[in-house]
């Protein structure tokens, strides 16, 4: 299928953010009309459509992939951009229209969360930037997994949070009343995770509330790490008392939890995680859904381009 390289291939989540999120979906679609802007869209049909429909516009021929939604959406298109069939995958631009309850990583390259005019006018303008992908890798009975991430991966705490706000959203029918509810549902409970993983040349086999590995600044959980330097950054977070949950709550809201007595912070190329014993994991907003061990985390290089604001 030969595409003309100016034409975008959208993808629309009508899943993420509700009511308002499909309300302001018609309103992109008619903005971009209005910017004579050449397209073609596909509605996602639920949960694994989105990488499955990115893969096919990465395939037949798409330059651009425009994903209208929130992390879990961003994630998903990622997943589906790496595991295409096109050999240098970072000739694939990809642009974020945000439009979900969680837009962490479009935060971070302070992608307008907001207007969505500004989002498209970014993409129009087409300002490139090849950024890092992490990678995660285990085995199951089938052989070989792999899956990529732009953001964080999580264990222990922000995995569970995750897991309960993705399935009472709909439910409370407000999604940030549902993620506050699981937060302070959890937060209190200060449950520990025994975990086993290696980084650099440390191993380190203790019980821990939580772990955050991030290629991006995930949520505040590494807010030192950058999205383009080659590097993982690790935040272990220890059992806190409740004094030091409160401070450790305004650290994170003020970007500088690595400040904290119970947080110990590591910068590496490469993580192995041993051992995980009854806990979640996620990426980008996304729950694993099979958990094997050892799982090993690394950094592919400037491995996908994305459109950034000039």
């Amino acid at each position: 299928m030969a595409v003309n390289p100016d034409r975008w291939g959208v993808i629309y989540n009508p899943r993420a953010g509700g009511k308002r999120a499909r309300k302001r979906w018609t309103e992109i679609v008619e903005y971009m009309e209005s910017q004579q802007v050449k397209f073609d869209y596909i509605q996602s049909e639920g949960f694994g459509s989105v990488e499955r429909l990115t893969r096919t516009l990465a395939n037949n021929g798409y330059q651009t992939i425009v994903v209208v939604g929130g992390e879990g959406a961003i994630n998903d298109a990622v997943n589906g951009i790496m595991n295409s069939d096109v050999v240098d995958k970072s000739s694939i631009a990809l642009g974020i229209i945000p439009n979900g309850l969680s837009n962490d990583f479009a935060k971070f390259w302070e992608i307008d969360t907001e207007d969505y005019k500004v989002a498209v006018d970014m993409i129009i303008k087409r300002r490139l930037r090849k950024i890092d992908v992490g990678v995660l890798k285990y085995h199951n009975e089938n052989g070989l997994v792999i899956r990529y991430f732009v953001n964080a991966v999580y264990l222990g705490l922000v995995a569970r949070i995750v897991r309960i706000t993705n399935g009472t959203k709909r439910f409370w029918g407000i999604p940030l009343l549902s993620y506050l509810s699981s937060l302070f549902l959890l937060i209190w409970e200060r449950k520990l995770y025994p975990m086993k993983l290696k980084i650099n040349n440390e191993t380190i086999q203790k019980k821990v509330m939580a772990i955050a590995i991030g290629s991006a600044r995930g949520y505040g959980l590494t807010p030192s790490a950058v999205p383009y330097n080659g590097w993982l950054d690790v935040s272990i977070i220890y059992r806190p008392d409740v004094k030091d949950l409160i401070s450790g709550l305004w650290l994170l809201h003020k970007g500088r939890l690595l400040n904290h007595r119970n947080v110990k912070a590591y910068r590496t190329k490469k993580v192995c995680i041993d051992e995980a014993k009854h806990t979640e994991v996620s990426l980008d907003g996304r729950i694993l859904q099979e958990q094997y061990f050892p799982m090993k985390l690394y950094v592919n290089h400037e491995a996908l381009t994305l459109i950034i604001p000039s």
